[in-house]
């Protein structure tokens, strides 16, 4: 049983998901990043183009469905 505790423990360590969980943070501000991608969306005019294709969408699967 020790044997095998010591081969998942050197697996558990070697295997790349601990890389994954341990990754240095330059900017821990989310909200703030959110922030500023939202500003930049509105800014770039990307949410038009967002909602003129949900409406296109919209009308075109009313105009394809049956029933």
């Amino acid at each position: 049983m020790h044997y095998f505790s010591d081969v998942l423990s050197e697996l558990f360590w070697h295997s790349p998901v601990t890389s994954v969980l341990a990754q240095h943070i330059n900017d821990p501000n989310v909200l703030g990043q959110m922030q500023n991608s939202w500003q930049h969306f509105v800014k770039t005019g990307q949410i038009w183009a967002l909602l003129i294709g949900l409406v296109i969408g919209y009308m075109i699967r009313n105009l394809t469905s049956y029933g």
